[in-house]
């Protein structure tokens, strides 16, 4: 099992693609999982793969044997301590009890021919279940009394020869079941319900208690799924930070007009070849959000219980949905690149997350010192982001919506508005500092300068 990254001690077998089949040199053998990123193993070399350490799903130590390739025949024994060995006992007690197989036959001899004579009288016996007109069988007074008791038949396991129902069998499924009313038996005989309960004078099942029979269409309307690996982690990590921390929210709204408009000039320099890279409004607000994380040391920080980590550089991390789940990568160093470097390393992180090629270090909560979760593309107006553990805070950008302002002299206008919700550590960060370093945020984002014009 290869090691990705410094922080990655197991990974998780997602599934084999090759099992006792022959391999060239560069063929896909299997896929794993780390904690949010997936690979592809290659074959090292030709041959054919004669064990399979591990199975599907289970999690791996690094640098641990997965499979064997070799030619036919070579021994493997030795790459199978370890992991293998439990797998491997089975294989070799198995010719144990090839002996007493192979003398089985031996036994039976003799009777090879008793079979054939026993068969012919068991056909006509047979005959009758495998009738086409569907009908239980059951005895004269077994269907007497199922009729009066308002019983099913084909509901009744039967005693008698070839499984007939008797009755015996009838009275044990009254016997079973509540006593019933006579209101209660018409409706069971009329609609095919049964009481699973009764709420009369000694437990004597009325007609409100009869419950109708499961539909085989409308039965089961649900599907049990099991959990991705990823969706565990994302899962436990979410509860974890809820549960060990004390989280807070506060919502503030930032003219966005400045930002509009040079995004608008980034778009007409893109056509005009004056500029490479595509700044979008998330690149803006990132922007915005790393000069206010220099102002405000505190809140670019780790909570770690009895201290608080400051970091000199803003690692900044910014969440990516993708088919897979939630992943947010890093960006290191931050504060030291250029609106154009930001915007790049956004998205050659993103791209990466998706095609789940991202390097497992730059997914771990602890290599960001502040995270930036984006939703305004898909028109929230207003959310509660979690953080990212040992973080001390997150943002919450929304979407953009018209807002009333006061333009000065009386007159008021709608002014487009982005939506700012920022949730701290409150064991880490006080409600006024928390307050002010979200207005700053909006500030920036206002008075939004680039050095690309």
């Amino acid at each position: 099992m290869p090691k990705q990254g410094q922080s990655v001690e197991s990974c998780i077998i997602a599934s084999i693609k090759k099992k006792g089949d022959s391999v060239k040199k560069g063929d896909i053998i299997f896929s794993y999982e780390t904690d949010k990123a997936s690979f592809e193993e290659e074959s090292p070399v030709d041959g054919v793969v004669l064990e399979c350490l591990y199975n599907e799903g289970d999690e791996v130590p690094v640098l641990t044997n997965v499979m064997a390739i070799g030619q036919p025949g070579e021994d493997v024994s030795a790459l199978m301590a370890g992991g293998a060995a439990p797998a491997a006992a089975p294989a070799a007690e198995a010719p144990a009890p090839a002996a007493p197989a192979a003398e089985a036959p031996k036994a039976e001899a003799p009777k090879a021919e008793a079979p054939k004579a026993a068969e012919a009288p068991a056909a006509p016996a047979a005959a009758p279940k495998a009738a086409p007109t569907g009908e239980t069988f059951a005895s004269p007074r077994a269907r007497h009394l199922a009729e009066k008791e308002a019983l099913n038949l084909k509901d009744i396991a039967g005693s008698g020869p070839h499984g007939r129902i008797i009755e015996r069998d009838v009275q044990a499924a009254v016997e079973a079941r509540p006593k019933m009313t006579a209101l209660a038996k018409e409706v069971a005989r009329e609609t095919g319900m049964q009481p699973t309960a009764g709420s009369g004078l000694a437990g004597t099942a009325k007609a409100a208690d009869i419950k109708a029979v499961p539909n085989a269409v409308y039965g089961c309307d649900y599907e049990d799924k099991k959990l991705s690996n990823m969706r565990k982690i994302i899962a436990k990590s979410m509860h974890a930070s809820l549960q060990n921390s004390a989280q807070l929210t506060h919502h503030l709204g930032a003219d966005a007009r400045r930002m509009m408009e040079l995004r608008k000039k980034c778009k007409k320099a893109m056509e005009a070849g004056t500029l490479t890279a595509n700044i979008t409004l998330n690149d803006m607000v990132c922007y915005a959000v790393i000069k206010a994380l220099k102002q405000f040391p505190n809140v670019n920080s780790h909570f770690l219980g009895e201290s608080m980590r400051l970091f000199n550089k803003v690692h900044l991390g910014v969440a990516v949905d993708t088919d897979r789940g939630l992943m947010v990568p890093v960006v290191r160093n931050a504060d030291d690149l250029s609106i154009v470097g930001l915007s790049n390393q956004l998205k050659t992180l993103a791209e990466a997350c998706r095609k789940g090629g991202i390097d497992p270090d730059l997914l771990s909560p602890e290599a960001a010192s502040f995270t930036v979760s984006n939703l305004g593309n898909y028109g929230v107006e207003i959310f509660t982001p979690v953080i990212n553990l040992p973080q001390s805070a997150i943002l919450g950008v929304n979407t953009i919506v018209p807002r009333p302002k006061d333009l000065g002299g009386g007159v008021y206008a709608f002014v487009p508005y982005i939506g700012l919700s920022l949730t701290y550590d409150h064991r880490a960060l006080d409600g006024g500092e928390a307050t002010r370093f979200l207005k700053q945020i909006a500030v920036e984002i206002e008075n939004l300068q680039l050095d690309i014009f």
